[in-house]
């Protein structure tokens, strides 16, 4: 199945938290989502009822925490328009079954595919996907992600997912929830998967803009790659190092880059030592994965750390840069793109900083981290 689907879209759609509630509910999520093609496309969809990443410190959501028992009463997808406002064109919205059936029983833990659904997607047009989920027990549910969307993204109460106006739908605040791959039916492209943090993902990057550095990317490859953003969080390299649903979906590729330890100096506040045993066990489980898997490894991000902190950065750095973790293909110094000048270098550039002094990389650092990594690539 996954040699005949690549992503559609630079969105990553990871899940770093679980839904809880103190008694059952049934509400309904729907998202607007640019494709990398527009007209004809055949799509299936993918979802894993597992976190794939740990939030914040890891006392609410952790990496590989198995989703609860729900039910997919229904899915939709369908023609945006070129406003997405919450409601979606009339006729055009097409059922996602799931082995021809219109509900699906999720167990706790397990991932499945869709069937393939066909429709077609006007240029400029969005792709409008929609689905009203039942919870079956108090406590965890279904996973999702946490962050600011950053695509419009609405949500109402009750069974709506086939309704085509915005009545009862509210803006999301702070809760995507989408299935984990949105795959357009297209053979021959090289599949590249970029595995990091918020700042893989597009945090503080403005809403439905697409300008963080991956989608940006993943438009100056395309067509002959196609790119699957699985930026989540709040995510640390040992979340990957394990070795369970985030990196499962990292080894699906042919390529992949990762780009992680900003979260593992700083919120978690691990040794240079860890990080790199981390880096190393991530490499070295993507290289065994498949015949031909090749690894490009980031630095790791400037951050504005100081202190310990600094000197566990510059060293986890130093070493990627000497190609001490056994198996890299390549590495991309995206560390150097974004600091300032030495001895100065651990520190973010002004102009790059997102709003509040915030040292998510924004629009402007984000394109020129894609256009030294599209020179470089």
């Amino acid at each position: 199945m996954w040699s005949s689907y690549a992503s559609a879209t630079a969105l990553s759609t990871a899940n770093n938290f679980i839904m809880k509630s103190d008694s059952v509910f049934m509400h309904t999520y729907r998202a607007y989502i640019k494709t990398a093609e527009c007209g004809k496309l055949e799509l299936k969809f993918w979802c894993s009822n597992l976190v794939d990443s740990t939030w914040a410190d890891g006392s609410e959501s952790r990496a590989n925490l198995p989703g609860g028992l729900w039910k997919i009463e229904a899915a939709y997808i369908a023609d945006g328009g070129k406003l997405p406002g919450g409601s979606v064109v009339e006729g055009t919205q097409i059922p996602v079954t799931f082995d021809s059936s219109m509900s699906r029983m999720v167990l706790p833990g397990e991932t499945f595919w869709s069937d393939a659904t066909e429709i077609t997607i006007p240029e400029e047009h969005y792709l409008v996907f929609s689905w009203t989920i039942m919870t079956l027990a108090a406590g965890d549910s279904f996973p999702y992600n946490t962050e600011a969307p950053l695509v419009p993204a609405y949500d109402a109460p009750g069974h709506a997912a086939g309704q085509t106006s915005a009545d009862g739908f509210r803006i999301s605040a702070n809760c995507l929830v989408l299935p984990d791959f949105i795959g357009c039916e297209r053979e021959g492209a090289k599949r590249l998967a970029f595995l990091g943090d918020s700042i893989t993902q597009g945090v503080r990057t403005r809403p439905d803009t697409y300008e963080y550095w991956v989608a940006r990317i993943a438009e100056g490859l395309a067509p002959a790659h196609s790119v699957w953003n699985i930026g989540s969080g709040w995510a640390r390299a040992y979340d990957a190092a394990s070795d369970g649903a985030w990196l499962h979906k990292a080894k699906h590729n042919d390529e992949v880059v990762v780009a992680l330890g900003v979260n593992d100096i700083g919120m978690a506040g691990r040794s240079a030592p860890q990080v790199l045993e981390d880096l190393q066990t991530i490499v070295a489980k993507l290289k065994g994965s498949r015949i031909g898997m090749s690894v490009i490894l980031c630095t790791v991000p400037t951050f504005n750390f100081s202190g310990s902190q600094e000197l566990a950065w510059r060293q986890v750095n130093q070493a990627i840069r000497s190609h001490d973790i056994a198996g890299v293909d390549r590495v991309f110094d995206i560390a150097k793109v974004l600091s300032q000048a030495a001895p100065c270098d651990n520190l973010l550039m002004p102009e790059y900083m997102s709003e509040g002094d915030d040292p998510h990389p924004n629009g402007k650092a984000s394109s020129a981290i894609a256009a030294a990594f599209l020179s470089w690539y």
